[in-house]
């Protein structure tokens, strides 16, 4: 399995109290290597404190800002949860200088072992992931990723990156997908990205997951010459962009997804396809200025 970059040797701490009566209700099963820039830190969360902070960011930019639409419970505690969040990993971005809501971006790490706990991946709600599932390897289900309104800069999304990297290196991830989002139910409004990431970026038939019949969206809608691939790819949120530089594929149909306000595609990422294009891309190394510590 090809290392995407070098393991970090910095162990920072948490902001949050480590000793509460609620912490160590998340433990992950094997080590990863907190990495810091200035005053970040990318750590997985280990407390349900830490899970708390996340959820309540999770809560702010799906619900407050992207316009999801909550269920009673989500409304009053002003949390986004599911039942996959208590058996799963969360990878947190914390600012050690914000007072108020460190925690300032998170990912949501779901691997086979959390999979059958949990009794499937977040994604079967979406997509037949049957070939993603059974890959002969060790795979990784990414999702839930947000960044605070002030924190979505190129140095926050880097950390992220790292952070999602240290974690493939830790556990061996060979195989990792997940949904991403456009934002909008209206596919013809999305018909230009749809249609991009479909002629342009489509899995091979071996790793193609496929939208289920009852939510299929076609993302074919126009023809592949009229698309400027320039123009449609910049166009796509950052995170979708991300995982496409690093070699990323989308699977055969889009959902959309009326409680969260989007139309959602399946990306999928072979690990030992990304290394040279992420580190050409965002120009990092273990010593890099701009990176000292990441959809």
């Amino acid at each position: 399995m090809t290392l995407l970059l070098p393991p970090s040797t910095n162990t920072p701490a948490s902001p949050f109290a480590s000793g509460s009566a609620a912490s160590a209700a998340l433990t992950p099963t094997r080590a990863f290597v907190p990495v810091t820039a200035g005053s970040q830190v990318i750590l997985l969360a280990t407390s349900i404190d830490e899970l708390d902070a996340a959820q309540a960011l999770r809560y702010r930019v799906f619900y407050d800002e992207m316009g999801a639409k909550p269920d009673a419970d989500m409304e009053a505690k002003r949390r986004d949860f599911d039942r996959f969040d208590r058996i799963c990993d969360h990878l947190l971005v914390i600012d050690r200088e914000r007072a108020q809501d460190p925690v300032v971006g998170t990912y949501r790490f779901i691997r086979r072992e959390h999979a059958r706990a949990a009794g499937s991946f977040y994604s079967a709600s979406e997509y037949d992931i049957g070939k993603l599932a059974s890959f002969p390897g060790t795979v990784l289900e990414l999702g839930r990723s947000c960044v605070d309104a002030k924190y979505r800069n190129r140095a926050t999304m880097q950390l992220l990156w790292r952070g999602v990297s240290e974690y493939v290196n830790a556990f061996g991830i060979d195989l990792m997908f997940g949904c991403a989002s456009l934002r909008g139910t209206n596919p013809d409004e999305l018909a230009v990205q749809l249609s991009y990431l479909y002629h342009y970026h489509l899995a091979p038939e071996a790793l193609r997951a496929t939208a289920l019949a009852h939510r299929k969206v076609e993302m074919n809608i126009l023809p592949k010459e009229a698309i400027d691939p320039k123009r449609a790819l910049a166009s796509l949120p950052p995170l979708l962009k991300g995982y496409l530089r690093v070699g990323g594929f989308i699977g055969d149909g889009a959902v959309v997804d009326h409680q969260f306000n989007t139309t959602d595609v399946c990306i999928i990422v072979k690990t030992d396809l990304i290394a040279e294009r992420y580190t050409r891309h965002y120009a990092i190394g273990h010593e890099s200025a701009s990176f000292r510590k990441a959809s």
